[in-house]
């Protein structure tokens, strides 16, 4: 780049700590499964028949709260299905149990505690999904089921081992507070005020998912999420200083913890932070904790985006890492990681900062690097949309899109892979993955169980599931898919307005180097904006072309004015110092959107606060 063209960009970066290699986004699909089958969670339940282990053969006790099997129908077939139970023989169980469940002469008490035992012996089969839906019987039943409170603790280990779109969450959602309380849940009681604030907070039920979060004990492996969770829900009441406080305990426990899983949650309270303070315009406080997000973070490049709107609103303090963020996220490191339509965005912000500072050439090249892809990726996209009109089709779509196999033009494939790996809509195609595991193991089962009735039902069940989840996902996919091409249009729009501002820019230049003949003389007032400091821990010299991981983040841009006298374009806002709103104590004010700068364009503002990975 040459000081003709108004800036020269070069490199800082720390000699004595380099950065830390990108964490990658998503694992090879056996290594995620793996991973997840070994992860350890509390103890679960105080007696030998608890999701976490197996009663031993001649030492089984019914729970206090089962009622009494009478001498009625189904009550043998339950004491066999016991004995093959404690034997952890699971597969002749389910059959004894479903003969207590569905022989016309089983009476109503032994039907339920059935139900019970066969959505345990199903989860001991990993059989997920239909140990699902007969815990869901119980659930509907009420307090009236002899085994309600003992299914609480069982749905709190599926949890574990399906996500959240399996609908366990939506059945612990069916308790009270107060039936958390029974002495039976004491550990697991922690786990499930998490797991109940979170259906409260999606309910948008707030001060009741508050009231859970708080109930979690500081000892508790689930303290940290909650507070997260805490943290985003006062977000969404629009309450700076209490989501501030929560986010913060989040570091404190982080800074004590020598745990390295806590390591992401202080990653998203960073974020999290930082996009609070964003909302209520300390710019100054979001950059700071913007900076904080680690490189190992699956969030880091959008954080580096969102960083960069927060400095181009400190205008010329913050111009020049604004624009070394955005040239860090052209790195080819980040193909899968930035949000597409960041990407985009960032484009249009790098145009407005050239156009204030009366670069008009500069903020061109930067129009012009937009026209050049967004409006192909836009048309690609569109082309998947019409071409799979069905959920079905769209979900077999989308899984060869995150595979890398759909056949689509790279840059297609590559912006509609990254939307496609939102962790939401991951964890539903995980579902679905776990749904074929559980057909595959059915088919391998015995041959002699596999023509009983309860092998039957669970196979339809695994099935009916199976359609359901590839329907949402298809649809969820879809909505991505539609929301990314709905964002590409408005950025269009955005760019034509920033299009048509440079042309009067450079028109009303124009007329006054006539007017004045001092175009010689206006190019040697020329303003460097700022200063780029560098201290003894770091080095300083160009950047030549070659992006190195332990480079990225501390790109910075050297930037000139060449708006002369004013020092500003018409319409466009004063380079002068950081905004009144950019400093102030933190957590004060409201978690509202931020001011737009008026000129060409305006930020989107961030997300108000992160939502923990399921």
């Amino acid at each position: 780049m040459s000081r003709e063209k108004g800036c020269a960009l070069f490199l800082v970066f720390a000699v004595t700590m380099a950065v830390a290699p990108i964490a990658t986004a998503q694992q090879p699909d056996d290594q995620q499964q793996t991973k997840k089958k070994k992860r350890k969670t509390p103890a679960l339940t105080p007696g030998p028949d608890s999701p976490a282990t197996s009663a031993a053969p001649g030492k089984r006790k019914n729970k206090a709260s089962a009622a009494p099997l009478t001498a009625g129908g189904g009550s043998d077939s339950i004491e066999r299905g016991d004995k093959f139970y404690d034997r952890k023989d699971y597969f002749m169980a389910s059959i004894e149990y479903n003969k207590a469940i569905e022989e016309p002469g089983s009476d109503e008490v032994s039907k339920q505690t059935a139900e019970f035992k066969m959505g345990k012996t199903l989860y001991k089969l990993h059989f997920y999904s239909t140990a699902i839906s007969y815990f869901d019987r119980i659930v509907q039943k009420g307090p009236s089921h002899p085994n309600y409170n003992e299914t609480l603790q069982w749905l709190a280990a599926l949890t574990r081992d399906v996500p959240d779109s399996a609908g366990v969450l939506e059945k612990i959602g069916k308790y009270d507070r107060a039936e958390l309380e029974n002495p039976q849940l004491t550990t697991v009681r922690d786990e499930l005020y998490f797991l109940l604030g979170k259906y409260n907070y999606g309910k948008n039920k707030f001060k009741e998912a508050v009231d859970l979060f708080n109930a979690v004990n500081p000892k508790s492996p689930f303290y940290v999420q909650a507070k997260l969770f805490e943290g985003a829900t006062h977000v969404r009441e629009y309450a700076a200083k209490p989501a501030v406080d929560a986010f913060k305990e989040v570091l404190r426990v982080a800074e004590e913890s020598s745990d390295p899983k806590i390591r992401p949650f202080q990653d998203l309270a960073n974020l999290s932070l930082a996009r609070v303070f964003y909302s209520t315009g300390q710019f100054v406080l979001a950059t700071k904790y913007f900076d904080r997000v680690s490189p190992e973070s699956y969030d880091w490049p959008n954080s580096l985006f969102e960083s960069s709107w927060a400095n181009f609103m400190l205008k010329q303090q913050g111009y020049s890492k604004a624009l070394g963020n955005i040239h860090t996220l052209r790195a080819p490191f980040f193909e899968y990681f930035i949000k597409p339509e960041s990407a985009a965005e960032a484009l249009t912000v790098k145009a407005t900062i050239y156009f204030y500072n009366c670069l008009f050439d500069r903020a061109s090249d930067a129009i012009d690097e937009f026209l050049e892809t967004v409006p192909k990726v836009k048309d690609g996209l569109d082309k998947v949309l019409k071409n799979n009109p069905d959920n079905a089709q769209f979900f077999d779509a989308a899984v060869k899109i995150r595979m890398g196999r759909s056949g689509l033009p790279g840059i297609v494939e590559r912006a509609a892979r990254a939307v496609l790996t939102d962790r939401s809509l991951a964890k539903r195609f995980e579902y679905v993955r776990e749904l074929d595991k559980e057909l595959a193991a059915h088919d391998k089962a015995d041959v002699a169980w596999k023509s009983t009735a309860v092998a039957n039902n669970i196979f339809s069940d695994i099935g009916v599931n199976r359609a359901l989840m590839v329907n949402e996902a298809g649809e969820l996919a879809r909505k991505r898919i539609e929301r990314l091409v709905s964002e590409f249009t408005a950025l269009n729009t955005r760019v034509n307005k920033i299009r048509y501002e440079i042309l009067e820019g450079e028109k009303r230049q124009a007329e006054e180097d006539v007017r004045t003949e001092s175009a010689h003389d206006r190019s040697h007032r020329a303003q460097e904006l700022s200063k780029i400091n560098v201290d003894d821990e770091h080095q300083f010299w160009p950047f030549t072309g070659e992006y190195w991981r332990d480079e990225l983040g501390y790109y910075r841009y050297k930037l000139l004015n060449k708006c002369g006298r004013t020092g500003t374009p018409e319409e466009a806002p004063q380079t002068g110092g950081a905004p009144e709103t950019g400093t102030g104590t933190e957590g004060e004010g409201t978690a509202a959107p931020a001011a737009a700068p008026a000129g060409a364009g305006s930020p989107a503002a961030p997300d108000p606060a992160v939502i923990p990975a399921e």
